[in-house]
């Protein structure tokens, strides 16, 4: 089969879907691997290293498109890319339908096999391919407020950590998955006082054990929210329900009553945001003020640290790349709960 890798479009999308160690493996496997000039380069791949492994470099996105017949990227299709895409394609990258009702018709119009990376699901209910994402995005939650808690980025003069005699800064984290867990981590070992709110028992249950009870774990209901929300100095937007559009569980209300100079980051901004003050924003604009709280909502904060995320995110793909490529999709049920749209039909639930 013919994969073409084009460059991401999306605004400082850094990351690219496949490393010249991805592609040798396609390679050998008899696959010809198509790769669009330049779109290893904010990776810090260079095009003569795809070369080096087999790949064919092209010089536009159009060629990768009108050759090849699997399309892999990292992040959704934007709108002039549209008409780029054939019906006899196979779309193999992030979605996110939910939050991009323009993108659902559109591939519904074409009529494309579009399969999502973040619905492909194991028979436990994880999500191989969303995962790894999800871990770099919680822990540079905590790196980026720390950054917008300093005074010059409009935040409070807080000091994660505190100091003698001063105490640390509140963090809470609403959502115990992949980004909620790794933005306690991040947060508890650089000494803050961290509140981990979930919906699941069994998830204030793991982290209460996990940190010895030195997490507060609360319960998700808006008035204890309301409550933890008050005082916190840094806020993690970490719901997810799979597939469908990410559920407000915070309100105005409760933003206007939090401390001016106070940081949210929104990591469930991908599916829609989890707050009632909730917009995309992306890394040339990233932050914006509601009532005093500044707001982070990018959709794609892993390429903050793209070479990371690069090769993390090839490496879980892969095996699902080979099996598409292979023509094996339906022998793979966790692949096969990643088709979002095939001849037309949506084939999940959105909302």
């Amino acid at each position: 089969m013919v994969i073409g890798i084009p460059k991401e479009r999306k605004v400082r999308e850094y990351r690219v879907s496949s490393t010249p160690q991805t592609v040798r493996v396609l390679v050998e496997r008899g696959h010809e691997v198509l790769v669009e000039r330049s779109a290893g380069l904010g990776s810090g791949i260079s095009d003569q290293e795809f070369e080096k492994a087999g790949g064919e470099i092209v010089e536009g996105e159009e060629e990768v498109f009108i050759r090849s017949k699997l399309i892999v990227k990292v992040k959704e299709p934007l709108p002039e890319e549209f008409h780029l895409i054939r019906k006899d394609h196979i779309l193999f990258s992030y979605l996110h339908l939910a939050a991009y009702p323009e993108l659902t018709r559109a591939l519904q119009k074409i009529g494309v096999r579009a399969i999502a990376f973040e619905t492909v699901e194991l028979t436990d209910g994880s999500l191989p391919l969303l995962t790894p994402m999800s871990r770099i995005a919680g822990r540079l939650s905590i790196q980026i407020g720390i950054h917008l808690l300093e005074k010059p980025g409009g935040g409070k003069g807080v000091l994660i950590s505190g100091a003698p005699g001063v105490r640390p800064a509140k963090v809470t984290v609403i959502g115990g998955g992949t980004v909620g867990y790794n933005a306690v981590v991040s947060a508890f070992g650089l000494g803050a006082r961290v509140v981990l709110i979930d919906i699941n028992p069994k998830k204030l249950e793991f982290f209460h054990e996990e940190f010895k009870g030195r997490v507060k774990t609360v319960p998700s209901y808006p008035e204890l929210i309301e409550e933890e929300l008050r005082d916190s100095d840094l806020v993690i937007g970490a719901v997810l329900v799979t597939g469908v559009i990410a559920p407000k569980v915070i309100s105005r209300g409760m933003i206007s009553k939090m401390e001016p100079g106070s940081v949210f980051v929104d990591v469930a901004i991908d599916q829609g945001g989890c707050s009632e003050t909730s917009r995309p924003t992306n890394l040339d604009s990233p932050v914006y003020n509601v009532q005093g709280v500044l707001h982070y909502c990018v959709t794609n904060i892993p390429s903050l640290v793209s070479r990371t995320s690069t090769f993390s995110l090839s490496n879980s793909i892969l095996p699902y790349v080979i099996k598409i490529a292979d023509e094996k999709i339906e022998e793979d049920p966790a692949l096969v709960k990643g088709i979002n749209i095939d001849e037309g039909r949506v084939l999940i639930k959105l909302n």
